[in-house]
């Protein structure tokens, strides 16, 4: 080969340089795990989806903390596939925004640069961001009743898009725990009902912070005004239906949030419905909110529309309800049910009102009488109307849960339902071992049986030597203790497997031909024997679920 000339040299020397012809890759990968990075104000953005819309009541408290400490605790940080810029991952826009501002008021580059730690985008993304900024607004400052409505509307729309499906309230309820924003059934009804109803009408009085009372009364005013309309309106008056009337009254009141009250916009309610309907203002304002009436309300049966067999199981209640509260405080009903896509009646038999059915049919389902009082139930109703819970009556129930009843230390009434103040590991243990108990009492063990555990399922099942005449053949007894020791996660040496399917059996099922030797269990004892099951389940399940904010977010 020759060598260039210098014309040839002189041209190479004055080329222009080397082209990547390729893609060129603009932005580096964001990290596959947990890393501690640096990012300026211009790189993050507020999640878009953050459920607070008014300003932090603690914005001040926090901005002056900020100010002359600065941050102490970074928000988190993470970024969508394929975004280009980083969003708070849950919790932390308050303190964003606040950031901005200081940023603005003083150019200190401490507020520019924040040193965050950057999460990895999960699998659904979207639903654990929602989920983790509104536990985290719980946890810092708290949301206001609306807010907490409208963010619990919203992960309802990204759970229907990821299951492909219309979620009913008790599935909702269960995909909000689970993913560690646990909301009670009741609640996602009032929570629509205020986003259906009362929003349109007074949506400054709302986000200035009107509390779950005052929209508990409100709902209901509408509910008891409705029923009241409809049953005296014979003939069209012009142009008004009570929709419309309901939302002109309550307009008026979206004026001044501060003198905001519940029992004007009823006074207000009711004087235009008896003008309309040619009625007498007190009798129309005695049949909606009369206390003696409300009281009867809540003593009386009433109808509650069969569920489905899918819903049989479903550890939530159905969405119920409650008549105007308005001062002066008189209890008051919790039996009237909010018709939901789930829990509309079918043809058939069962669609009679609960109430009416004849005593006969009830007593079936009775195994064991259970001591009790219209006193007791009526302040169960309130205990429970007090805590957003709804109250589980037998005879209103009957149909719609595991119809079966047995008295005992604790009475059982609906094998399946957990009440509120027994969802904990403490109190499932107390009640499990009380169980174990009485079904060993029953089957003629001994007292010192089964003792009460702190750890476990509750209870330990002390293992004794059978005597003599239990070897022949199968006995209550033995056949008790066996499965108690199942349960309890133990084994006697002593038994074989076939000895013990044999007793079981006979537990459980028993033979054509009983006797003194091989008695089964009473009713009333596999009653116990099913909700001893029902809550070594649940125990299981709280003690592996994650139910604070913290967890709302895995790591992956």
């Amino acid at each position: 080969m020759a060598n260039p000339s210098a014309e040839d040299m002189a041209a190479r020397l004055l080329s222009e340089g080397f082209r990547h012809a390729g893609p060129s890759v603009e932005n580096l990968s964001d990290p596959i795990t947990d890393t501690p990075m640096v990012v300026t104000l211009d790189q993050l953005r507020p999640y878009e989806l953050d459920p607070r819309i008014t300003r932090n009541p603690l914005y001040d408290d926090i901005k002056t903390s900020i100010r002359e400490r600065g941050l102490d605790a970074p928000p988190p940080i993470t970024r969508r596939p394929g975004a280009g810029h980083y969003i708070i991952r849950n919790g932390g826009n308050t303190r964003l925004a606040i950031l901005r501002d200081l940023w603005a008021e003083t150019r200190d580059e401490r507020f520019y640069r924040i040193a965050c730690l950057f999460r990895p985008w999960p699998q659904r993304g979207e639903i654990l961001s929602l989920t983790g900024h509104l536990a985290e607004n719980e946890l810092h400052g708290g949301l206001t009743f609306i807010e907490r409505a409208l963010g619990v509307a919203k992960a309802r729309e990204l759970y229907e898009e990821e299951t492909g499906r219309t979620l009913t309230q008790s599935d909702l309820a269960r995909r909000l725990r689970t993913d560690g924003y646990p909301v009670p059934q009741p609640h996602i009804s009032r929570m629509q009902e205020a986003i259906q109803y009362l929003l349109p009408a007074i949506p400054n009085v709302l986000y200035a912070g009107l509390g779950r009372h005052q929209v508990e009364q409100l709902t209901s005013l509408r509910r008891s005004a409705s029923r009241c309309w409809d049953s005296r309106q014979t003939s069209p008056t012009g142009t008004t239906d009570f929709p419309t009337l309901f939302q002109d009254v309550l307009s008026a009141f979206d004026v001044d949030p501060g003198q905001f009250s519940a029992q004007r916009v009823q006074d207000e309610l009711v004087g235009q419905m008896a003008d309309l309907l040619g009625e007498n203002y007190d009798t129309l304002a005695l049949e909606i909110v009369d206390s003696d009436r409300r009281w009867q309300a809540l003593t009386t049966e009433t109808t509650a529309p069969p569920q489905p067999p899918s819903q049989i199981l479903s550890p939530s209640t159905p969405a119920v309800s409650h008549p105007p509260v308005l001062p002066p405080r008189i209890p008051a009903s919790a039996r009237d049910v909010t018709p939901t896509a789930d829990s509309l009646p079918t043809e058939g038999d069962d669609d009679l009102p609960l109430g009416d059915l004849p005593a006969t049919r009830r007593d079936d389902y009775v195994v064991s009488p259970v001591r009790s009082s219209d006193r007791l139930d009526t302040i169960q109703r309130l205990v429970a109307e007090h805590t957003g819970e709804t109250h589980a009556d037998f005879e209103s129930t009957v149909l719609q849960a595991i119809p079966v009843r047995a008295g005992g230390l604790y009475p059982i009434s609906d094998v399946w339902h957990i009440e509120p103040d027994l969802d904990t590991p403490e109190q499932l243990r107390s009640h499990i071992a009380q169980f174990a108990r009485e079904i060993a009492h029953e089957a003629g063990l001994d007292d010192e049986s089964v003792s009460p555990d702190d750890a476990g399922l509750g209870f330990v099942c002390r293992y004794t030597p059978v005597a003599a005449g239990e070897q022949s053949g199968p006995t209550a007894a033995r056949a008790a203790r066996s499965l108690l020791h199942a349960l309890s996660g133990t084994a006697p040496a002593s038994t074989s497997p076939e000895m013990v399917y044999g007793d079981l059996r006979f537990l459980l099922i028993g033979t054509a031909m009983q006797d003194h030797e091989s008695r089964r269990l009473s009713d009333a004892g596999l009653v116990k024997l099913f909700r001893l099951i029902r809550l070594a389940r649940r125990l299981t399940d709280l003690e592996r679920t994650p139910v604070s904010g913290a967890a709302a977010m895995p790591d992956r």
